[in-house]
């Protein structure tokens, strides 16, 4: 099945919410080596794709 590509609005709401929701459990979760690693795993999820997609 062929992928489309994000545009860049969709890229931008992406990238928005990762940091709101990363801000929120920095501000309000105890913050652990668990919650860290939760974190960049995320953000790797969130930001290889992302980065795949501007480099086509």
């Amino acid at each position: 099945m062929a992928r489309r590509n994000l545009s860049q609005t969709q890229i931008a709401f992406i990238i928005i919410l990762w940091i709101v929701l990363v801000v929120y459990i920095l501000l309000y979760a105890k913050i652990t080596p668990f919650t860290v690693i939760s974190i960049l795993i995320s953000g790797a999820i969130v930001f290889i794709p992302v980065y795949r997609n501007l480099k086509k």
